[in-house]
């Protein structure tokens, strides 16, 4: 081994390495700055809510606000967003979480820090004005970003600025949901497709220290507040069996949708940021009849654990929402779709739990706990993340088995109906393939 060379990745975290200092000081460094970065993100947000609409959160702003203001609300902040995304791809860098995984996978990707930050203050601009996106994908992109910027500055291998972007990348995931397990989890089964102790190690970490500060910042609880689950009867698996599989198919049909408005906002003449302001116009149309599409969707979620809403509410929003989601990303708002499928999953839950069960007080919030795992693991398939994502926001164990049995389900229905991922969608504009097989991952520049 030459004197410049690097120890293979397995020995990035071995006590042995000449240079492990380094790599735990970089990842400290990455953990804090990115949970310190979620926990701006969210205070400047909440700050905005307050001081200028006089609310706590987006939805409750918008049942404020006349429907006449809602919608030039929207459109503005979307012709905003569109502009600063303007300045974000003036930046070469991967964008998003697909940037994330081309960075982690392929090691050719590039995430670069500034426009990581243009494409959050964009996605802060259209959460604050109303755009139906969900805030998680710049946080994620930020921690991938930040972990690039250090690992250059550490001088580090390739193959260890790739761990090190992984573990970047979980705790940004931890510090939008925190959920340190499905963070970890998120990286390993989405973002790298197979497991090794280093990325393991590395992410087990970052997660900690990063919910740890986040926790610190914005309180223990789950994001959700407190839910207790009941099963009725051992018989109602049957019942989360069939939600699981009717998620799997809205799953599906909201990744076809959502790649669908894209693929219809790129054919017209029209370029960013008149494309996101157009998004944001149709979002402001809804929002003027329903304020609840606006924002990632939080507000409604708790509603709908609290056992609060009609049956046609939860449907007429299950599809409003994620026709506005659509919209909104497919139109180039900075943003993601992951807690946006949250929602359609508490509200697909929240009518099963109100047409199927009577079995106890609060089956619209019981079952829409398991339904918002079960339409995540259907956009995103990643059963497992899924299944201990919505066990962490509980924090009940009576719940995994129809978890599990709801995130298998509709995975297996999603997955038969459309072979990929939102995540796998976003690869394959960027002109890379990659598929998940029996032995692992597939990546390729040709997504044939």
């Amino acid at each position: 081994m030459k004197p410049d060379e690097s120890p293979p990745p397995s020995a990035w975290l071995d006590p042995a390495s000449p240079r492990l200092f380094v790599h735990v000081a970089a990842l400290l460094a990455v953990s804090v700055v990115t949970a310190a970065f979620g926990v701006v993100f969210r205070a400047a947000a909440s700050f905005v809510f307050r001081h200028v609409f006089d609310a706590t959160d987006i939805v409750s702003a918008f049942e404020k606000l006349s429907p006449w203001v809602r919608a030039p609300t929207v459109l503005t902040g979307g012709l905003l967003a569109g502009l600063i995304g303007v300045l974000a791809a003036r930046r070469q860098g991967g964008q998003g979480v697909g940037g994330v995984m081309e960075a982690v996978a392929l090691g050719t990707g590039r995430i670069s820090l500034r426009s990581s930050l243009w494409k959050a203050l964009g996605c802060w601009v259209a959460v604050v004005t109303g755009s139906s996106v969900g805030r998680e994908g710049p946080i994620i992109q930020f921690g991938g970003a930040i972990a690039e910027t250090v690992g250059s500055i550490g001088r580090m291998a390739p193959e260890r600025k790739r761990i090190l972007i992984a573990a970047g990348t979980a705790a940004g995931f931890a510090a939008a949901y925190n959920t340190p397990l499905a963070a970890v989890l998120f990286v390993l089964e989405i973002v790298v497709g197979v497991i090794t102790l280093d990325v393991v190690l590395a992410t087990v970490f970052a997660t900690a220290i990063a919910t740890a500060i986040t926790r610190l910042a914005v309180g223990g609880g789950p994001i959700y507040g407190a839910r207790t689950f009941v099963l009725g009867a051992d018989f109602e698996l049957l019942f989360h069996l069939a939600l699981g599989a009717v998620a799997g198919v809205v799953g599906a049909s909201f990744s076809a949708l959502l790649s669908g408005v894209e693929r219809g906002f790129a054919k017209l003449p029209l370029k960013q940021p008149f494309t996101a302001a157009g998004g944001a116009a149709l979002v402001g149309g809804l929002a003027m009849l329903l304020p609840g599409v606006t924002g990632n969707g939080y507000e409604i979620i708790n509603r709908v654990l609290d056992g609060g809403l009609a049956v046609k509410v939860m449907l007429v929003l299950l599809v409003a929402k994620m026709l506005a989601t659509s919209l909104s990303v497919g139109s180039g708002a900075p943003g993601g779709a992951f807690t946006p499928s949250l929602f359609l999953g508490a509200a697909l839950g929240g009518v099963f739990g109100d047409l199927l069960s009577r079995s106890h007080a609060n089956a619209q919030g019981a079952y829409a706990l398991v339904g918002m795992a079960a339409v995540c693991a259907a956009t995103t398939h990643a059963p497992l993340m899924a299944a201990v994502l919505v066990f962490e926001l509980s924090g009940d164990y009576s719940i995994v088995l129809p978890l599990l049995v709801a995130t298998g389900a509709a995975t297996l229905v999603s997955r038969r109906i459309r072979r990929s991922s939102i995540y796998m969608d976003e690869l394959a504009r960027r002109g890379i393939g990659w598929r998940m097989t029996w032995s692992g991952r597939e990546v390729s520049r040709d997504p044939s």
